[in-house]
């Protein structure tokens, strides 16, 4: 009984059938079963699977292992926003589509996915859509004609080790792998009862409050996203600043190590995350900021729970701006008269075997000291500098030329315009 009552709670806050609803173990087994029975489900149709270069890892890692199995995956891009195109996405459609995924909004920098748009171009073409609604659910259902959908308890503030997942009626759907009769063969095993009645009920009483909630959480985010360029320079805040989530924004700041960053703020009573490539372990960028295109360098992401107080805000405000100086004045940056010879027209800045932010910190202090018109080349086996270079060069309205494999890297050729 208990079980039923959280599954209809369940679904009414997600807008389906409750015996379209199971629960899994986790959000991230509820998308890879989603992916894996869909595509089953539809293997005669085809074994070509459409993502977002933007959804979540769990995603990805479902598309990467659907094409070690030798299906075909397509990655449709997104503009600097975080957003795909409707009509990109659209087509990206073909005969022998067996899936389409999109998150119904971006888990780092909160831009909010057309899923609306690209539900119907998918129900044109017959091939259903699922949604990773993981961030979203909590302030309302998603609109739109998809299929499935998965979701997760932890990020509406319920306990850990819940997940959704909901297929339509009418979706053709196999679930892979050993089944028994527990959650309609989808979720195999015994069902954490308490966890699950947790779920459902924390579920519907941050609903209760969503509008309300959410129209006060963008007020606080968007006081974030209009001071912080105000209050610390050479910062570039990522995300569409309309079409985005209620309480998360995320900002990026130049020659700041991101994990000295997020350490001095900790310290300081605010815990926040970051997809800057020196806070992971495989020093790669964050594939999100990647694919938009921005810099990631310094890069922070603000996420305000319900409940976040606006003083707490206020403070983070004050705090911020001596962090940020302190950590450039501790990291420095390396002379350029040491490293910057030149080699014809050019002058060279050798940042081998350092990682971000020092190449663009070196770039930064050497653009002055050639022509306009004349070049720098910057040499770096940095993964970060691919993506950080050019936009600096956006931001301070210089012309990245492009780039050029070395012995030992790789060389960012800059020309000065101003």
């Amino acid at each position: 009984m208990l079980l039923d009552a959280a599954r209809e709670a369940a679904a009414e806050a997600v807008g389906c059938r409750a015996d379209e609803l199971v629960f899994t173990p986790s959000g991230t087994r509820a998308v890879h079963s989603g992916v894996s029975g869909a595509l089953a489900g539809r293997r005669r149709a085809g074994n070509h699977l459409i993502v977002s270069a933007v959804e979540h890892s769990s995603v990805l890692h479902a598309a990467e292992t659907h094409e070690a199995g030798g299906g075909a995956v397509t990655r449709v891009p997104v503009d600097r926003t975080g957003a795909v195109d409707p009509a990109a996405y659209a087509g990206a459609l073909r005969a022998g589509t067996a899936l389409a995924c999109l998150q119904s909004a971006n888990h780092e920098v909160g831009t909010e996915q057309p899923v609306a748009e690209v539900g119907e171009a998918c129900r044109a073409a017959g091939v259903p859509l699922l949604v990773d609604a993981a961030q979203s659910l909590a302030w309302g259902r998603v609109e739109g004609d998809w299929s499935l959908l998965t979701a997760s308890a932890h990020k509406w503030g319920g306990p850990s080790g819940v997940g959704l997942l909901v297929v339509r009626k009418g979706t053709r759907f196999a679930p892979e792998g050993p089944a028994d009769e527990r959650e309609s063969g989808r979720a195999p095993g015994f069902e954490n009862l308490p966890a699950i009645v947790a779920a459902a009920a924390s579920l519907r009483a941050v609903r209760a409050e969503a509008a309300e909630e959410a129209a006060r959480l963008r007020e606080l985010t968007e006081r974030i996203r209009a001071r912080v360029p105000a209050l610390v320079p050479d910062v570039e805040v990522v995300g569409d600043p309309a079409r985005r989530l209620p309480g998360v924004v995320t900002f990026s700041c130049l020659y700041v190590d991101g994990e000295t960053l997020l350490h001095e703020l900790d310290r300081a009573g605010f815990s926040v995350s970051s997809g800057s490539s020196c806070t992971s372990s495989t020093l790669t960028p964050s594939h999100v900021l990647k694919a938009m295109g921005v810099l990631t360098e310094g890069n922070v992401r603000v996420s305000l729970p319900p409940g976040t107080p606006a003083e707490d805000v206020e403070r983070f405000l004050e705090v911020l701006p001596g962090t940020v100086a302190a950590v450039r004045e501790r990291l420095g940056a390396p002379t350029a008269t040491e490293a910057a010879p030149r080699t014809g027209d050019d002058l060279v800045v050798d940042a081998l075997g350092r990682r971000c932010p020092v190449p663009v910190i070196e770039l930064a202090k050497v653009i002055g000291d050639v022509p306009v018109g004349g070049t720098v080349r910057v040499l770096s086996d940095d993964e970060a500098a691919r993506l950080d270079i050019p936009a600096w060069c956006e931001m301070r309205g210089q012309e990245y030329v492009g780039e050029a494999p070395t012995a030992a890297g790789t060389a960012y050729v800059v020309r000065r315009t101003s």
